[in-house]
């Protein structure tokens, strides 16, 4: 493989994440939904009622941030907020009628269009194909682990202003390539 493999790998596989992410801001919009609040939805359905506290850490949001998310979620008829019955210092939010429903759907609709994607390819082609993201999976999790753990660097330094503070941001797995920082 040469280097110009790689990189018409991940043009394709930047272009097949655009397509998909588009897809799916399309496809929730026709359900009144943005990627957020979906995948709140989809947590509440797979945990059941939850704490505001859970939802925001399955989320890794800020409290303010899920409370924005639940509100409109209420308010569109999704949710539910309801005191926690054995600590009245927590609130319960629950999936309504409306919100189970409407994840039900989506999960069909998935279903639907994996079998479109993937019904014509053999079985050799769908293996190659599962163990291949698998790997970019791993790998890109390992990548944003590291991301993680580096320490935050200045993106931008204002001119003329010394003693302002600098926002803070971390790296991102390029600037980790770039700099060296992850063997490859």
């Amino acid at each position: 493989m040469t280097v110009g493999d790689y990189d018409l790998a991940l043009r394709r596989m930047w272009a097949l994440t655009v397509l998909l992410g588009d897809d799916m801001s399309r496809g929730l919009a026709r359900y009144g939904l943005t990627r957020s609040r979906a995948h709140l939805l989809w947590e509440l359905d797979h945990r059941g009622p939850v704490t505001q506290r859970e939802l925001a850490e399955a989320l890794s949001v800020s409290a303010r941030t899920i409370t924005g998310l639940i509100d409109a979620l209420v308010a569109t008829g999704f949710v539910t907020r309801e005191p926690h019955p054995a600590d009245r210092r927590a609130t319960l939010v629950t999936l309504t009628g409306h919100g189970a429903t409407t994840v039900h759907t989506m999960h069909h609709r998935q279903r639907q269009f994996a079998r479109t994607l993937f019904a014509d390819m053999t079985g050799e082609q769908f293996d190659g194909l599962l163990d291949g993201l698998g790997l970019l999976l791993a790998r890109l999790t390992g990548l944003k682990a590291h991301a993680s753990a580096a320490p935050a660097t200045a993106d931008h330094q204002p001119e003329g202003s010394s003693g302002v503070p600098v926002q803070k941001t971390r790296s991102s797995y390029f600037d980790l390539k770039k700099s060296k920082q992850l063997p490859m």
